[in-house]
């Protein structure tokens, strides 16, 4: 029988590995230093029972629904380097388990584009291509990657409804009441998503062809956040119920302690900017920043091609690429 203190230990280091990225709010004292005892404790008992099973530790990570269908903020509709950046990132993170805890680790990356896509103002078709998109470059990702896809369809309730049916079966099936989810806000609970979801749709709305004003635009935003909210919740409270085990990750900043830790894909100056919403931008020597498309061009940077198709920006601008290369995994 395996020692329960080296388990203990084993999951730690797992932890800390994990939180070498997390993606908190705004924080103060030692947290805000530092990954404190309440991050590392809320998480820690679902970690300790996967080493202490001899299994791959599971998380979930809702994220990666499609692509911003503003053209100031993204290139396209599918995919780019900035999500091979993130795809790079999380392989190598299950790596880095893996370097530490043999069994290693499988990242779940729950795309909830379905799931939101008609209050987002992304078409239905735009999210399958994407979907698609991500499951090619999850299978051209080095073996053992541990990265998995699951999408709303993978769901056998849910598998062979129409999209606009899907949608429907999971909000009466988990979400909660949107005067519930109101009253929660207008209380001071999760009023910083609120107001992140907000700013999003109302960018993502704000292109040159829009109708109305911008007072219009801005009070529509906030209707539409209110119903991502609660479809997220939903597909949430689906997967915890579908994966009731799982260490459940974040693309959003969390509080101190709570049942999902945020985590950092890629290198961003925006504590909320994800790679469907922004380009990578080439900074030299290797290394790539997020930011919105207009900023990239704003600072003289020029698109680079990957496969025929925009794939991010460089400055000075490199000769035209043929073919995207493999995203290495970092060495433990």
């Amino acid at each position: 029988m395996a020692d329960r203190g080296d388990d203990a230990l084993i999951a730690r280091r797992v932890m800390e590995l994990v939180l070498r990225h997390q993606r908190k709010g705004q924080r103060t004292g030692g947290c805000a230093r530092t990954p404190c005892p309440d991050c590392r404790d809320a998480h820690l008992a679902r970690v300790t029972r996967y080493v202490e099973a001899g299994e791959p530790v599971r998380f979930v990570l809702p994220a990666f629904p499609g692509k911003s269908p503003n053209a100031a903020k993204v290139l396209g509709t599918l995919p780019d380097m900035a999500e091979r950046l993130a795809l790079g990132f999380l392989a190598g993170l299950t790596a880095r388990i893996r370097a530490v805890y043999a069994p290693g680790a499988e990242i779940l990356i729950c795309s909830d584009g379905r799931v939101f896509s008609d209050a987002v103002g992304i078409p239905d078709a735009h999210i399958t291509g994407y979907q698609r998109e991500m499951q090619r470059l999850i299978d051209a990702l080095p073996e053992p990657s541990g990265i998995g896809l699951f999408n709303l369809e993978d769901v056998p309730e849910f598998a062979g409804l129409g999209h606009d049916r899907m949608r429907e079966l999971l909000a009466e099936r988990y979400a909660e009441p949107l005067d519930s989810l109101k009253e929660r806000v207008r209380a001071g609970e999760e009023v910083a998503l609120y107001r992140a979801m907000t700013r999003f749709l109302f960018e993502d709305a704000d292109t040159p062809g829009r109708a109305g004003s911008r007072a219009a635009l801005q009070r529509d935003a906030r209707n539409r956040a209110y119903t991502v909210m609660q479809r997220s919740k939903a597909w949430g409270d689906l997967l915890a119920e579908r994966f009731p085990g799982a260490v459940r990750l974040s693309i959003h900043p969390q509080p101190c302690g709570a049942e999902k830790l945020g985590i950092h894909l890629v290198d961003t100056p925006d504590n909320w900017l994800t790679p469907w919403h922004s380009v990578a931008l080439d900074t030299g020597g290797g290394r790539y920043v997020l930011v919105k498309r207009s900023e990239a061009e704003e600072r003289g940077a020029e698109p680079v091609l990957a496969d025929g198709r925009p794939s991010h920006y460089a400055r000075p601008a490199p000769a035209l690429v043929t073919a995207a290369a493999p995203v290495a995994v970092p060495a433990a």
